[in-house]
């Protein structure tokens, strides 16, 4: 099918009228049938890479991806679209899995998202022969390799899928990878031929900086009285999330928190908040970000540093995806550098305290061995550390490992809400209603809601809504559910909200664990080394910050940007005196009206446009400059 065939499909679907810089070139050779590696930074729009070529093509897409809450959002996304979607993860039960392998073998779903854990199972690995498969997409590629900073053994297994379907082309995606997690991303995935399509990690309008500092607190406060506009507040625990928002709020900073502890319904209102403005600042561990589209965030702020330059990149990568000037700062004290080096130590527990671990999970659940493949549980790390009187921030990067090794999986931030099924004929059902008067207008209710997909599969219910429109309290409509679902007339399953921790294995004797000794090594050097990329990044100020990065993913011949910390410190030790020319004529424009940065720039015509757009950050800093409601520049 030809580009002008995809450009079609872009504006019918999803309204666009032009392609994100090499979204064109990648669907185009995902269409013509090339194994692909695309490498787009955060927000580069990386799902229409493997979504269009799939509408363009017959069949179905399946979309490999270890993020439930991203999974249900895209099918969300595309359901709104009139896209047949569905997703396949860790915690489902039998009967939902089956109805659903069904109808992507039966049906018209386009799309299949899986988690990696899901492929290697038997039925899924028998029912994927049946089905007309015309793209295999793998998200976050970067976890398959045990050089990335996400490693997760199960996408090992991907392989497997590719050998059932050879003649099936992939493409894998990720935000961030070092070329030896490139060549390791191809050559896991089997591709024929090595294709690479990669985007530049420069962003030229984000100004990268750190700055070290005593009290992180107050520093923080100032640089949010400072950038105004959107912002995002990346701290290291949910504790210090909630402390540090109430903070900037008693400062009269509208400013929230979050984190995976908070329920679903608090995560997305607090979302939704932000996104539509009533919240200015977000204060959030790192559980917040993932598959947020708000291109007009002008500030991303980490008090404290990431542990690898990947995930800070990407989190920092959320600020000025709108293409203007935006801002990346981290924030951190002199010891901060040192607790990374403590936090490695504590992120990989000898082989024992993983044995130890383990074996108190499956008591706590009383898992017997041989038992417990693919259930899921209810967890509270701290109930369970204070059970077994174990250490709570190792314990938690023990589970870690653990699900690492592909015997666990543990869901910090899951949701999954209630759903029905009618597992009987409507003929059949009718029969009973006529048997039962007294549940014959509960019964047509949920039809005329929810229509006839209640027969064929698993649809979500809401039982607040099933109470207003029935006229009912919501415990008289829980209490209906299971009374039918008591009678084998549907399948109910109440939503849950707390974190689910999943057994990927069958439980193991504790002492004979296969534990991958050599591959827990090489994971531990290799996070050394990613620390050490981030201790040289902080510490050092002489290269560009933004040049760093890049040489850091491999990127050559790049160019120091002129806007991060280092940059302008040197133009200042260099005297670098137009900024000051541009300043007197911004001075002068401005003392006869206010306008935006943009119109300044048309009027003024600068002849380094880098040198005008810091000029006016400085101004802004300093307080020469401010924004009024329009986002007009207006003189102090």
């Amino acid at each position: 099918m030809s580009t002008p065939a995809l450009k079609e499909i872009l504006k019918q679907v999803w309204g666009y009228d032009h392609f994100r810089p090499m979204q064109e070139e990648i669907a185009t050779s995902v269409l013509s049938g090339q194994d692909t590696l695309a490498l787009l930074p955060t927000g580069g729009g990386k799902s229409l890479c493997f979504q269009l070529p799939a509408l363009a093509m017959d069949g179905l897409c399946i979309v490999v991806t270890p993020l439930i809450a991203l999974m249900k959002d895209q099918v969300m996304q595309l359901q709104r679209r009139g896209i047949k979607a569905a997703a396949l993860y860790s915690g489902m039960n039998t009967k939902e899995i089956d109805i659903l392998l069904d109808n992507c073998i039966y049906g018209d779903i386009r799309f299949l998202y899986v988690s990696p854990e899901r492929l290697k199972t038997e039925l899924f690995q028998g029912r994927v022969l049946k089905m007309n498969v015309s793209l295999l997409a793998v998200d976050e590629a970067h976890c398959i390799s045990t050089w990335g900073y996400d490693f997760r053994p199960a996408y090992l297994e991907i392989i497997d899928i590719r050998e059932k379907l050879p003649n099936v082309p992939v493409i894998a995606l990720t935000a961030s990878a070092t070329p030896q997690v490139q060549q390791d991303i191809q050559e896991r995935l089997g591709f024929k031929t090595p294709n690479c399509f990669r985007s530049s990690f420069a962003r030229p309008n984000l100004s990268y900086a750190l700055r070290v500092v005593e009290d992180k607190q107050h520093k923080l406060l100032e640089v949010l009285r400072h950038v105004d506009g959107s912002a995002v507040v990346y701290v290291k625990t949910r504790r210090e999330a909630k402390e540090q928002a109430i903070f900037l709020y008693r400062q009269g900073i509208r400013a929230d928190f979050y984190h995976a502890g908070l329920s679903n319904e608090e995560r997305s209102n607090k979302q939704d908040r932000w996104i539509n403005n009533y919240i200015r600042v977000m204060v959030a561990t790192n559980a917040f970000g993932m598959g947020i589209d708000k291109p007009d965030v002008r500030i991303v702020v980490h008090v404290g540093i990431s542990d690898n330059l990947e995930a800070y990149y990407q989190e920092a990568g959320r600020a000025g995806r709108d293409g203007k000037r935006a801002y990346a700062l981290a924030i951190i004290r002199k010891d901060d550098l040192t607790a990374l080096e403590k936090l490695h130590q504590m992120a990989h527990p000898s082989v024992s305290y993983l044995k130890r671990v383990y074996q108190s999970v499956a008591n706590y659940y009383k898992m017997a061995v041989g038992s417990g493949l693919g259930t899921q549980h209810d967890f509270d790390l701290h109930q369970f550390t204070n059970t077994y009187n174990l250490h709570y921030k190792e314990t938690y990067f023990a589970l870690k490992k653990l699900e690492e090794e592909g015997l666990i999986q543990l869901n910090e931030s899951y949701y999954n809400p209630s759903k029905i099924h009618i597992n009987i004929s409507s003929k059949t059902l009718y029969e009973f209603q006529v048997a039962n008067a007294g549940l014959d207008r509960f019964i047509k209710g949920l039809l005329r809601i929810y229509g006839g997909e209640v027969f064929t599969a698993f649809v979500k219910i809401s039982e607040a809504y099933l109470a207003k429109y029935m006229n009912i309290s919501e415990s008289m409509i829980i209490q209906y559910l299971n009374l039918l679902a008591h009678q084998k007339i549907l399948l109910y399953f109440p939503a849950k909200d707390k974190p689910q921790l999943i057994f990927t294995a069958a439980r193991q004797e504790a002492r004979l664990l296969t534990l991958d000794a050599q591959r827990l090594k090489e994971r531990k050097k290799a996070d050394r080394e990613k620390i050490k990329a981030v201790v040289d990044y902080a510490e050092q100020n002489e290269m560009c910050r933004s040049l760093y990065i890049q040489t850091y993913f491999g990127e050559k011949n790049s160019k120091d940007c002129g806007i991060c910390d280092v940059c302008l410190s040197r133009k200042k030790k260099d005297g670098h005196k137009p900024i000051e020319q541009y300043k007197q004529q911004i001075q002068n424009v401005l003392q006869q009206e206010a306008m935006t940065i943009e119109v300044l720039q048309k009027r003024i015509v600068p002849e380094n446009k880098t040198d005008f757009l810091e000029c006016i950050r400085l101004m802004l800093e300093s307080e020469l400059l401010q924004y009024d409601e329009g986002w007009r520049l207006v003189l102090q």
